[in-house]
């Protein structure tokens, strides 16, 4: 048993890494920006991510630091400065291990948030703490919001490209091991069991969700849309998970 501290403990990764330490017998610390409480076991510590030296006292006695917390936003500092401000706590806490899941394709699709996440592995990778990088593939949950936001008009518009849509549980559950063993730098890419068109997800998500809106594929222009035409963001010799996008929805959407 060890002691593991989760940043970001609360988010949909975070929780599902939480869960898979404490189902291993762990002993969990959260780092959250929203409040600190003890339960079933998990030690939650409300943080200011601007706070290195807080940052360091939350993650004091524990041996490794699986990092899921992130700045989509960009405000202070964007996602490489949190992750530099964690790098610099883990250190002075004395943590041997940081565990950074990153995004299939983060280094190849120029999206402002994939180069945060390009940079912030260039920081882990050159940091002092020994360390371990997981990218994944697009969540679940993900496609879901996408696919409700493309929904609400009357003619659906899906760009023509494909996702490999994969369960936050699994991809924290492989974080939690990760966590729990020796430091093994970039280790194989996580992806979901199933590479399909979004237009096909769109209309998957139609059916569970008891909408019949037209969908048409569209072809979009820009280096954005083209790294993503190329599959650059899919894993098809990666691990895989085995909770397709179709059992999702149904546990999501029941009947």
């Amino acid at each position: 048993m060890s002691t593991v501290a989760v940043t970001g403990g609360t988010g949909t990764l975070g929780r599902a890494v939480v869960g898979a330490l404490v189902a291993a017998g762990h002993d969990v610390v959260v780092t959250s920006r929203s409040s600190s409480s003890t339960r079933e076991g998990v030690r939650t510590v409300r943080v200011d991510y601007r706070d290195p030296a807080g940052l360091g006292r939350a993650f004091d006695g524990a041996e490794a630091v699986v990092h899921c917390a992130t700045n989509v936003s960009g405000r202070h500092g964007g996602e490489a400065e949190l992750g530099e401000r964690v790098l610099a706590a883990a250190h002075a806490a004395g943590c041997g291990h940081l565990v950074y899941v990153s995004i299939v394709g983060a280094d190849r699709i120029p999206l402002p948030y994939y180069r945060a996440k390009s940079a912030t592995e260039r920081l882990v990778e050159n940091g002092d703490v020994p360390w371990t990088i997981l990218r994944a593939t697009q969540f679940h949950e993900l496609i879901v919001r996408l696919s409700a936001l493309l929904t609400r008009l009357p003619l659906v518009l899906v760009p023509n490209i494909r996702f490999q849509p994969v369960s936050a549980t699994e991809v924290g559950a492989r974080l939690a091991d990760l966590a729990t063993h020796a430091p093994a730098g970039r280790v194989r890419e996580f992806g979901g069991p199933e590479i399909e068109n979004w237009p096909d997800l769109v209309r998957q998500f139609q059916a569970a969700t008891g909408q019949t809106r037209p969908v048409r594929p569209i072809r979009l222009f820009g280096s954005i849309y083209e790294g993503y035409r190329d599959g650059h963001h899919l894993a098809p010799v990666g691990d895989k998970g085995t909770i397709t996008f179709q059992d999702f929805l149904a546990a999501r959407f029941p009947e």
